[in-house]
């Protein structure tokens, strides 16, 4: 009896010795670059169990004075208090950030042996004899050398970033904005130049182009598809977008409006829409927020997200569009009460809109009012569009 007792105590031992040495986790990001920073920090913040695979004691930062900073750069230069830094500071900072984040470790000086797949995830054996279990992997690794383990296609990296304008509308699929390349910050990262669609639950980030915006995006998708257990192939473009907007990553890379700005949500959704469209110049993206707005400009876009806007144009010809006309169109579009409408939007404002302006229907609306309101009544940001940035009624 003794013998048969002992001989279940060591197989137990050795279950409980083997289970300690795996580690499940929702994203795996490997890396130790800005690209790394910022999926695994999105990752974390977003819901889901992150680990960060850090191939020696410290992240190795690039500089990101020259990026249009929104989301989690934008946060880390408020914590680090500079715009100029050095690696040994950044990183304490880093720690100290980490630290707080409940769904995220961080493991310091770790080394592979090799990866390879598990049903519809990842296993990483490491040198120390641990296994690290992973639904999404995120290979932000600058070496190379977790892409040649993989054995990846990576020649579509190099082309991550691409120029901000409308007449690609795969500029309404942007997650990440502002990175600073061909001598200015207006680009934008599009979710389906992210995925490879050689790999399943893989994001892989370009090592030539560290930023954290980027690796914002990056996480963000990585946490969509490990939270509602999918695919990466079956990424939801709008709630990605979202998901990055509330955590005050800019999708459109306007040098005009910060996320400081109150009404800087609503400019982002009408900017990606394409309803408003950026003032493209040699630096980067103008939303122009005291412009006025014109009929001709908005018309095309409108008609092509709801077909009862064709009936409303073509009963309008003016060529400005005044509080009252705005006001008019989305409650026609949007089946809504004129007086009903008007009598909120009185309300509302300068308590909730924090407009400088007075309250006058006759008066032509400049471009932040038209975002706001037309962002709020018709919401054309929810409409789905397609990979391509076609719009799908």
């Amino acid at each position: 009896m003794k013998r048969v007792f002992f001989v279940a105590l060591a197989v137990m031992a050795f279950v409980c010795g083997a289970n300690a040495q795996t580690t499940k986790t929702g994203v795996l990001v490997i890396g130790n670059g800005n690209n790394a920073i910022g999926a695994g920090i999105q990752a974390a913040v977003s819901g889901v169990k992150t680990i960060i695979l850090l191939p020696g004691p410290g992240f190795e930062l690039s500089p990101v004075g020259k990026e249009q900073n929104s989301g989690i750069a934008a946060e880390f230069l408020k914590r680090l208090k500079a715009d100029n830094f050095d690696n040994s500071t950044a990183n304490a900072v880093l720690k100290t950030w980490m630290d707080s984040l409940k769904n995220l470790t961080v493991m310091r000086n770790a080394s592979w042996l090799k990866f390879k797949r598990s049903g519809r995830g990842w296993v990483m054996e490491l040198k120390d004899g641990k296994t690290i279990k992973a639904e999404i992997l995120v290979n932000a690794d600058k070496s190379g050398k977790a892409g040649e383990t993989l054995q990846m296609v990576t020649a579509k990296t190099a082309a991550l970033w691409q120029p901000f304008n409308y007449e690609n509308k795969t500029c309404r699929t942007s997650i990440a904005s502002g990175y600073f390349t061909n001598a200015g910050t207006a680009n934008i990262l599009s979710l389906y130049r992210f995925l490879n669609p050689l790999q399943e639950n893989l994001v892989a980030l370009d090592p030539a182009q560290e930023s954290f915006a980027a690796g914002q995006a990056a996480g963000a998708t990585a946490a969509y598809a490990s939270f509602f257990k999918r695919k990466t192939s079956e990424s939801n473009l709008k709630a990605i977008q979202g998901e990055l907007i509330n955590y005050k990553q800019s999708i459109v890379p306007f040098k005009d409006i910060s996320p400081a700005d109150s009404n800087w949500k609503a400019i982002q959704f009408i900017g990606v829409t394409g309803v408003l469209k950026a003032d493209l110049s040699s630096d980067g993206a103008y939303f122009r927020p005291d412009q006025t707005v014109t009929s001709e400009e908005v018309k095309p876009v409108i008609k092509e997200y709801y077909y009862k806007a064709q009936i409303w144009f073509d009963d309008h010809k003016e060529s400005q569009m005044t509080l009252a006309s705005v006001l008019d169109l989305v409650c026609i579009v949007g089946n809504k009460s004129l007086k009903t409408t008007t009598e909120e939007v009185k309300k509302k404002w300068k308590t909730t809109y924090h407009f400088n302006s007075e309250f006058d229907p006759v008066r032509i609306v400049t471009r932040r009012e038209f975002a706001v309101l037309v962002n709020e009544y018709l919401k054309p940001f929810d409409v789905n569009i397609d990979k391509t940035g076609r719009v799908l009624r």
